[in-house]
């Protein structure tokens, strides 16, 4: 971490930046935010640099970045540490981080949602050639469950466990690699099949798709959404992907899904919390034009159970001001 400054103060925890920055967080010159965001072939880093983008350009004195992370596990652990000062994240990672469960058990984190954004769809990808068509044929193959600290490898474990397979025993070899990574490995032979979580298309899955030779086939898994709910509560919801929505994709998608919000420690100063929102929501069409998930950025989905954690003050205020009905 650079050296304890002003432009660094949104960086630490709130109570030891409060002792070092000015009377307006707003200042010019003073305010640096850093956005933790996801591996490079999905949907996260994308829309986290254009909200870094839209924030550096609109709120004076603004200098935000993006950090490439594992996704979000990791994210709300650097919001836990004071390393960020604002991730984009799932719904059932933010949920264990609030909870002080999982991957964060005796460190829960005071996240607090600022928008829900969209849907992220677990995709099970695969390919004609690996002679995968259900979970239970992934028995025996080469897979890759995520990048470590992502909430691809925590809901890929609970889809792997409400199939009736075990993550430890039912495969030849169990990687843990990034969406870019696991399409390399299939095209290079040496993977069968991987899970991903993002929104829709997703590079890494479009570049597979899109790869000479390759018919791409994504494994329906909606069936087992119920039982996994049962265990990890209604965080999770079954959805579908289209035919057609990557190269070659010729069936309709029943799969598992999971919300997206923007979050932020409770004790972000409220005038921030106001200032990034609006700038993010009066930007959102310059969003959609950086990826296509942004359009599915929109009022009705502010909803305080699609939340899943609850509201920072300034964003419920925000909401209600824009008309949102968060029950």
């Amino acid at each position: 971490m650079a050296g304890l400054t002003r432009r660094t103060a949104l960086a630490l925890p709130l109570g030891a930046a409060a002792s070092l920055a000015a009377p307006s967080v707003l200042r010019a010159a003073e305010t640096q935010i850093a956005i933790a965001t996801g591996t490079t072939g999905g949907v996260y880093y994308p829309l986290g640099g254009g909200m870094a983008n839209l924030m550096s350009r609109n709120i004076p004195g603004m200098s935000a970045t993006v950090e490439v992370t594992g996704g979000s596990v990791a994210n709300c652990q650097l919001l836990g540490a004071g390393r960020v000062g604002m991730v984009i994240t799932q719904v059932d990672a933010a949920v264990d981080a609030v909870h002080g469960r999982d991957r964060f058990r005796g460190r829960p984190v005071p996240i607090r949602a600022l928008a829900v954004l969209y849907t992220n769809r677990m995709q099970v990808v695969t390919t004609e050639a690996s002679g995968i068509k259900t979970m239970e044929d992934m028995k025996g193959k080469r897979v890759s469950t995520g990048a470590p600290g992502s909430a691809t490898e925590v809901m890929a474990f609970r889809l792997i466990e409400g199939a009736g397979l075990d993550r430890d025993k039912d495969f030849r070899a169990r990687e843990r690699l990034s969406p870019a990574e696991s399409t390399n490995a299939i095209k290079d032979g040496k993977l069968d099949a991987y899970f991903f979580v993002s929104g829709v298309p997703t590079s890494a899955v479009t570049d597979l798709a899109a790869s000479p030779g390759v018919q791409i086939v994504l494994i329906d898994h909606a069936q087992y959404v119920p039982k996994i709910v049962e265990k990890y509560g209604p965080v999770y919801f079954p959805e579908v992907i289209p035919a057609g929505t990557y190269p070659g994709q010729k069936t309709d998608n029943r799969q598992m899904s999971v919300g997206n919000i923007i979050g932020v420690r409770e004790d972000m100063p409220s005038e921030l919390a106001t200032k990034i929102l609006e700038v993010i929501w009066n930007g959102r069409a310059d969003l959609a034009q950086v990826h296509a998930e942004a359009r599915n950025f929109t009022l009705d989905k502010q909803k305080t159970a699609a939340a899943g954690v609850p509201w920072h003050p300034a964003a419920e205020a925000f909401w209600k001001k824009q008309g949102a009905n968060l029950a």
